[in-house]
Formats: C-alpha cells, sequence, structure tokens
C-alpha cells in the first residue's frame, strides 16, 4: 500500500492526543477506528467526530486481543500521568506490554504498519542533555514511576523484535511533554494543574525548588510529526524524538500561566517527589533530517493561550478571552524555541508525555 490508504486504527483514540490525531485524520479523508476502554479518554473528545461516516469508535480495551482488519495502527493506548497510571499500576504495565503484544499481533496478520507511542519516560532521569536516540537511560526500574517508564521500555523491545523476526514494519515514537487542548483537568500533568490552578485562584504547587527543566510542544504540532513518521520509507523505524527542544523551568512556565490568565495566585513549594527527573529536553535532530524538516512551530505563549481558554470553557470560568503577554526573554525567543505535549510524570514537576 502507498500511503495512508485503507483503513487506520487509533488506539487511545479518544484520549488527549489521540483525539486530536483521529480528527487530523478524518480531516484528511481517511476511514479511522478509534479504539479506547475510557480509563483516561473521554467521549466528549471525539463527539464531534461521531457523526462523521468515515469515523467509528469503538469501547475495546487493547489488554485483550482485537480482531480488525485495519491498514495502518498507531498504537496510543496507555494512561500517561502519574495520577492516572499509578492508579492501577499493574494494569499500566499490562497495557503498555500486553497492550503492544496484541498490537504487533494484528499488525502481524493484516501486515500493516504500526506506530507505537513511546515517551521520554525511557530515558528516566537523564544523566544526557539534551536526549538523543541513541542514549539509554537511567530508570528505577523497581519505583512508582516504574510500571510506565519500564512497560514502555519493554514495549519498544517487542517492536523492534517483531521487526527483526516477523518483517514487520514498526515505527516508534518517543513523545516528549505535549501540551493544548482536551487535557484532563485532573490529570496532574505540570501544564493542566498550573492552568487550572490559576482559574480557580488557588495556590500554583510547585515541587522541589521550580528549576527543573521541561519542553513542551503544542499537540498540533505532535500530531504533524506522528504523521510525517508513519509515512517514512520502511527501513526508517526509530526510535525517534519527537518534542519541542526548547527548555524552560516550571518556574517560568507558573510565572507565564499566572501572567496569561491574570491570577493572582500564588506560588506554593513542596518536596520533590521520588524519581523525578531534574532535566527534560529531546534532541529532534533526528527528526528534522528524517521527516522532511518536522518541528514544533507553535509559540508557546500561543499554545498555552488556546489551552487557557479551553480550561476556561470546560471549567466554565466564563469567555476565552486569554491576552498574550510574554516576558522579554520568551516573547524575542524564535518560533522554534517558543515551540509548544501524551506520551509525564510526577504531578506539577512537568513531566508527562
Amino acid at each position: 500500500m502507498t500511503g495512508m490508504d485503507g483503513r487506520i486504527l487509533v488506539t487511545g483514540g479518544a484520549g488527549f492526543i489521540g483525539s486530536h490525531l483521529c480528527e487530523r485524520l478524518v480531516q484528511r479523508g481517511h476511514d479511522v477506528l478509534c479504539v479506547d476502554n475510557y480509563f483516561t479518554g473521554s467521549r466528549a473528545n471525539i463527539a464531534h467526530l461521531l457523526g462523521d461516516p468515515r469515523f467509528e469508535a469503538m469501547r475495546h480495551d487493547v489488554t485483550f486481543p482485537l480482531y480488525v482488519e485495519v491498514d495502518r495502527i498507531f498504537n496510543l493506548a496507555c494512561p500517561a500521568s502519574p495520577v492516572h497510571y499509578q492508579r492501577d499500576p499493574v494494569q499500566t504495565t499490562k497495557t503498555s506490554v500486553h497492550g503492544a503484544i496484541n498490537m504487533l499481533g494484528l499488525a502481524k496478520r493484516t501486515r500493516a504498519r504500526i506506530l507505537q507511542a513511546s515517551t521520554s519516560e525511557v530515558y528516566g532521569d537523564p544523566t544526557e542533555h539534551p536526549q538523543r536516540e541513541s542514549y539509554w537511560g537511567n530508570v528505577n526500574p523497581i519505583g512508582t514511576r516504574a510500571c510506565y517508564d519500564e512497560g514502555k521500555r519493554c514495549a519498544e523491545t517487542l517492536f523492534f523484535d517483531y521487526h527483526r523476526q516477523h518483517g514487520l514494519e514498526v515505527k516508534v515514537a518517543r513523545i516528549f511533554n505535549t501540551y493544548g487542548p482536551r487535557m484532563h483537568p485532573a490529570d496532574g500533568r505540570v501544564v493542566s494543574n498550573f492552568i487550572v490552578q490559576a482559574l480557580r485562584g488557588e495556590p500554583i504547587t510547585i515541587y522541589g525548588d521550580g528549576g527543573q527543566t521541561r519542553s513542551f510542544c503544542y499537540v498540533d504540532d505532535l500530531v504533524e510529526g506522528l504523521l510525517r513518521f508513519i509515512e517514512t520509507p520502511a527501513e526508517v523505524c526509530g526510535p525517534l524524538n519527537l518534542g519541542n527542544p526548547a527548555e524552560f523551568t516550571i518556574r517560568e512556565l507558573a510565572e507565564l500561566v499566572l501572567r496569561l490568565t491574570g491570577s493572582r495566585s500564588r506560588l506554593e513549594f513542596r518536596p520533590l517527589p521520588a524519581d523525578d527527573p531534574r532535566q527534560r529536553r529531546p534532541d529532534i535532530d533526528r527528526a528534522k533530517a528524517l521527516l522532511d524538516g518536522w518541528a514544533p512551530v507553535t509559540p508557546l505563549a500561543e499554545g498555552l493561550a488556546r489551552t487557557v481558554d479551553y480550561f476556561r470553557r470546560t471549567l466554565g470560568l466564563g469567555p476565552a478571552s486569554t491576552t498574550i503577554t510574554m516576558p522579554s526573554r520568551v516573547r524575542t525567543a524564535p518560533a522554534l524555541g517558543m515551540g509548544g505535549a501524551a506520551t509525564a510524570e510526577a504531578p506539577s514537576t512537568g513531566g508527562g508525555d
């Protein structure tokens, strides 16, 4: 099959990133099967697509086999925020590992090309900065975050073994912090936490001293990267970092959210959770080279403003009317440097893909 023709399966399709991916695929005229168990996904995220004849939604848990006919698979199914994946850590590991086995089995039977939404969490608390795909990571295999981190690492192993053993066309994308509309307001990720707290006038909770850094990629930019990646030649398997290389401290993010919302919330500092990475920034040189120059283009202020407006509507806190005001350091940055997430980590510190 040449190009993205035929039927496309998106697991986790009612989630934050998955729903944006489904929307973009439908807009491009593709037939899309969205599969989700709605543990963290929401019907509201895909409600506007349900009337389109090219879109179909199915409730299904990927830890069980799925028998459908498809030509492309995007495997995004897995809770990606610590609040959700630590609620049932055994099931989180099953979703990553059993889910990968089941989707790879489906791909093997249908000879479908399959993309795995992996995560920057495979790098753990990195000793290399920025993180390149060749870096093997620094992960605590028995910590409270291991159910997600190691589950995703095992899924990557399975993808490459199915490629080597069965000749499957696989793509492994390592997704760094992504944000934007349709984030869950209670998912514990730093962007949603800060915005919701600011809009409600609650203290902005920062874990640690706020000096830890993250990079933030707007969801539209990430989806464009995923769509380009799955259509690369068969020999391009990855892994491939997808994220924004612009780096901000958590305190800088909090101050920016306060400016964008006009909130008078105060900053409240709490102890840093276990295994929380101090730095997280992708090296995307390989993605630029392989994806026709792909790079994030949405400035952080612009992406955050759209996200603030979304949460204003979601929380019923008045009409969307965010004004973008930026400090000089950020205002003068180039577009790439300001580019804004599924696929995560400790609450309010900046983890989360």
